[in-house]
């Protein structure tokens, strides 16, 4: 059996509903899907990069378990989830001494502080994945090939199995995956944006295929004979599996074999830089694979920058071939953000130059560029730096040869062998003296922004009552939220419209009203139901921007803009779809708004 790596990776909790600068919960079938655009198209399908959604009965199982055990991923002050509200209502019956003993368990098998949630939860997430399929849940021997953080909650199995039989979660498994698969439906799109990107960054496609020689045994061959083999194909595989009850904030990465597997828990932003270094390592450890002969040959200078980093007190694996792998994707990762965060800059100084009234601004905004610039290649100085003390010793090397990859559009896996044929051992031994001063400035940035930051949180813009009266707001969102990913329009639009009653003119309640009437549409097989529900929408969206600020709105403008052009260009009003697109991409790039959707919105229509 081969081992299973296990990662555990923090990420920023954002929310979707209760922000309307992120795309809608649930995703549409049918027309409406012209506005909210849930799936890709055809000619993007991510099955034919590896990647597919899946919801995993295992992992619901061990996670309720977890639930009636005690483990609380909820942040203090803050309310649970609407779906972990209510497997804890399903769990309200269930046996006391089974739930005192999951209980004793969990407490006896804590992590010390400083653990986090997602800490305790990454071990058990494990658990699951090692388990067979329900109702039998068999737990694997006990081996050295097993993770030791598996092996210290390997024990948990048997009362998995016994809460299995007792709590009747067999009886509520289907409504539970349907809440899964509306969290995968949410996380389509993005994720395959973010797929699409990462690959054509490095010009290459996954290798979805890997290749083992089997000998084969044969009764009647001679004693001596050669021996002979078949070549066995197995399937690369890289999952998004969905976790409504995982603690928020945490991606779980973990390896089996030849599947990936990328755990997020609810709200999870696809884009984030640890779901791609995830697939990014999918892509990457083929290529290591396939050019291990080169990489064997420059085993011992690798070896030799290993040896100096142990001396230097470091932690370094003593894989040549893990540390190429994860080397070479810390380098990618960085050089990608970089990349695009280079061309965002210079899309919006283009534009203010295109407004620019005399030389005195256009030089303004040239240097406010360069220094942009040079604070952002500092950054990913600093994150190269930071990969690299941590055991990826050649992302420096891999980051300068990535260079070349993206200014001459050929395919990464066309450059690998001459990028590893070509490094200095005694250049990457000196990296970071090299670029100690570039990684001091962007350490003194990160703290000048932190700083900011927290100015800002202490220098509250609301009264106490405001701020409780918002964040009341936002929960509530929330809540509706969950409704809408079971599909229930009616229960939610007049949920929202109750909100109006007591924030009037709030856009984000007008944003979510035209949303979950879109979404209506979509479910509706009526032409003239499905026609009233789109313009109840375009009519929602048009309120929001009229009650949006243009100074802190902009994203929501942004975005219901591009929705309403979704809309009418649906409706063949090509003209008013325009002008729609045009207002969002008048906007501008702004985080979280929909500046790029509108651009390809606009190219779809066709010729007025």
């Amino acid at each position: 059996m081969k081992k299973i790596i296990l990662l555990t990776i923090l990420l920023a909790f954002t929310g979707t509903v209760t922000s309307a600068q992120t795309k809608p919960p649930a995703q549409p079938r049918g027309p409406a899907a012209q506005q909210s655009q849930p799936r890709q198209p055809a000619a993007f399908d991510l099955a034919e990069y590896g990647v597919s959604f899946q919801t995993e009965p295992r992992l619901i199982i061990m996670m309720a378990a977890l639930e009636a055990a005690g483990f609380d991923a909820v942040a203090a002050n803050a309310e649970p989830s609407v779906f972990r509200s209510q497997v804890r209502k399903d769990l309200a019956d269930l046996d006391p001494d089974l739930r005192k003993r999951l209980r004793t368990f969990y407490e006896r098998n804590k992590l010390p502080a400083p653990a986090t949630a997602a800490d305790q939860a990454a071990r058990y997430v494990s658990l699951a994945f090692a388990l067979g399929p329900p109702p039998s849940l068999e737990a694997p021997e006990r081996s050295e090939e097993l993770p030791t953080s598996l092996l210290e909650v390997l024990d948990f199995a048997p009362l998995v199995r016994e809460f299995y039989r007792q709590s009747r979660i067999d009886e509520n498994l289907v409504s539970y995956t349907r809440a899964y698969q509306a969290e995968g439906d949410r996380l389509r799109q993005p994720a395959a944006e973010m797929v699409r990107s990462v690959l054509s960054y490095l010009h290459t496609r996954p290798i979805l295929v890997s290749l083992e020689r089997v000998p084969v045994k044969s009764p009647t061959a001679k004693k001596n004979a050669p021996k002979t083999y078949n070549t066995r194909e197995h399937q690369r595989r890289f999952f998004i599996v969905p976790d409504l009850l995982g603690a928020p904030g945490t991606i779980n990465f973990r390896v089996i074999g030849d599947e990936y597997y990328a755990v997020l828990p609810e709200g999870t932003d696809p884009a984030s830089s640890e779901l791609r270094r995830g697939y990014l390592q999918y892509v990457v450890d083929p290529l290591v694979l396939r050019f291990n002969r080169e990489i064997a040959a420059r085993r011992d200078q690798i070896k030799m920058i290993m040896a100096e980093r142990e001396k230097a007190g470091a932690s370094v694996s003593p894989d040549v071939f893990l540390t190429v792998s994860r080397s070479l994707v810390a380098a990618a990762d960085a050089r990608y953000d970089e990349a695009r965060k280079l061309e965002a800059l210079t899309r919006q100084a283009r534009a203010k130059l295109a407004v620019a009234k005399d030389d005195a601004s256009r030089q303004a905004i040239a240097r406010a560029l360069q220094a942009n610039t040079t604070a952002l290649q500092d950054e990913t100085i600093a994150r190269l730096a930071d990969d690299y003390e941590r055991g990826a010793i050649l992302d420096f090397f891999f980051a300068d040869q990535l260079k070349d990859v993206e200014s001459s559009g050929f395919d990464l896996a066309g450059f690998f062998a001459d990028m590893i044929a070509t490094f200095d051992p005694a250049r990457e031994s000196r990296r970071l003296t090299e670029n100690a001063e570039a990684r001091q400035r962007a350490l003194a940035a990160r703290q000048a922004r932190l700083s900011a930051r927290h100015a800002e949180m202490e220098t509250p813009s609301y009264s106490e009552a405001e701020a409780a009266r918002a964040a009341a707001l936002v929960k509530q969102l929330a809540e509706i939220e969950q409704t809408l990913r079971l599909k229930d329009y009616v229960n939610a639009e007049s949920r929202l419209k109750d909100l109006l009653k007591e924030y009037s003119r709030e856009p984000r309640i007008f944003f979510a009203l035209a949303q979950t009437a879109s979404l209506a549409a979509a479910d509706a097989t009526d032409e003239t139901v499905q026609a009233e529900r789109l313009n109840r929408a375009l009519g929602n969206y048009r309120l929001a921007v009229e009650a949006s600020s243009p100074e802190t709105d902009r994203a929501l403008i942004s975005r219901a803009h591009e929705a309403m052009g979704r809309i009418h260009a649906f409706l063949e009003n090509t003209s008013e779809a325009a002008k729609e697109f045009d207002e969002a991409i008048r906007i501008g790039d702004v985080p979280g708004g929909a500046y790029k959707d509108a651009v390809e919105g606009k190219k779809k229509l066709a010729p007025r």
